[in-house]
């Protein structure tokens, strides 16, 4: 595809920071919304009359449909205007809150949550590509850092803020906060958010021959691996901090708040070292993301252990985001919005499968079974890590860079 770089000062418009800001929040926005169901499992589960399990479906289906329309999204929108395919979006992403914050039952549930997969697959594939159009060259780091750090706090504030609306006014409330919340977003976006006319159509064919991409191929399995092995037991949080650790109700959004603290503080440290040190990053995200489920089982039967193991969750998953996004771009720096909509789509294909095992296995077989398969899942990723690595340094000729 080509990812024209012509629009970093015709189309940037008066205000171009404050429109990756904005584009950024949309991306927060919409991953906040995904993530919600996570913290407020247990009270939805019991108002909709299903089980915890079934529960869970609120964050598989919504990746799951994410992970389609993110390539078909890039695919149909063609020449379309991306402010007016953003708009619209961040419109249907009010709708899916309201939805669910009046929601009766499961069905009525479901049916919003499906709204909320197709905005988070066009929203974080159309994001990808703009920080070209928005900024001018020698800024387009710093703005694609901000675009996709808005996926980064979402991942790691979205339960914890949740969940702390939840124990104030109740569940129903954190989806009207969220709808309230992407209003604001939206009004920003037709504000400062300029015209942004198509940089170039995307292909099957493009979509084919960068999946014949052996670098990306392997970035795309370790993305699968590590968000499968995070959800099966994040989407599971609040029974492990209630059931395992024994902690009170009233606790859980402040150690969500403090998980999300410790998640913000790993998204900069791997930021500021992925750009040049990319695979050790990946290294010690998937060293942390297996330790985390180990140390859970060892010493989380305690307040103070499993508050500590929450800590190094947020402090690992926080990095997670920029690592593999910045290892995407690295694999093809000439497609980043192609790239952007297969990363999408194996990050939610990850985050359904995780989701969706992790209810299996808490249904059949308990809390406990469920984190030594995440920690089996996470090993997987940690070797994949090393084997990136050994193939970077070899690569290259002298001192082994990453």
């Amino acid at each position: 595809m080509s990812t024209s770089h012509h629009a970093s000062t015709e189309s940037s418009g008066r205000h171009p920071w404050l429109a990756v800001c904005a584009v950024g929040m949309a991306t927060f926005s919409v991953v906040t919304t995904e993530m919600l169901p996570v913290g407020l499992l247990t009270p939805i589960a019991g108002a909709l009359g299903t089980s915890t399990g079934t529960a869970g479906l609120m964050i598989s289906l919504p990746a799951l449909l994410a992970a389609l329309f993110a390539p078909l999204v890039v695919l149909a929108s063609g020449s379309l205007d991306r402010r007016k395919i953003l708009c619209g979006l961040l419109t249907l992403l009010v709708l899916a809150n309201i939805a669910s914050a009046l929601a009766q039952n499961m069905a009525w549930m479901l049916a919003a949550r499906v709204l909320v997969g197709f905005c988070m697959g066009g929203i974080w594939a159309i994001a990808g590509g703009l920080a070209s159009r928005l900024v001018a060259a020698r800024s387009i780091g710093l703005a694609t850092s901000i675009i996709f750090g808005g996926v980064a706090a979402a991942s790691v504030l979205g339960v914890p803020l949740g969940a702390q609306i939840g124990e104030v006014a109740g569940w129903r409330w954190a989806f009207g906060v969220m709808a309230l919340f992407s209003s604001l977003v939206l009004a920003l976006h037709l504000a400062v958010i300029p015209a942004l006319p198509a940089a170039g159509a995307a292909s099957l064919r493009q979509f084919g021959r960068q999946l014949h991409n052996r670098q990306l191929q392997a970035g795309l399995l370790l993305t699968l691996l590590l968000v499968s092995s995070h959800f099966m037991a994040f989407t599971f949080v609040r029974p492990l901090l209630l059931s395992m650790s024994g902690f009170d109700t009233q606790w859980l959004g402040a150690l969500l708040f403090a998980y999300g603290c410790a998640g913000i503080l790993g998204n900069f440290l791997a930021g500021m070292v992925a750009v040049r040190r990319t695979a050790t990053t990946i290294i010690a995200i998937s060293g942390g993301l297996l330790l985390t489920p180990l140390l859970f089982l060892a010493i989380g039967d305690s307040g103070i252990g499993g508050g500590v193991v929450l800590l190094a969750w947020g402090l690992a998953y926080g990095g997670v985001s920029v690592g593999l996004m910045t290892l995407m771009m690295k694999a093809a720096p000439g497609a980043v919005e192609i790239v952007a909509a297969l990363y999408v789509g194996v990050f939610n294909i990850g985050i359904a499968l995780g989701a969706w095992t992790g209810g299996q296995a808490v249904d059949r077989l308990g809390l406990s079974a469920n984190l030594w398969l995440a920690a089996g899942c996470a090993a997987a990723a940690l070797l994949l890590s090393f084997g990136i690595n050994f193939i970077e340094a070899n690569k290259q000729p002298g001192p082994a860079r990453d």
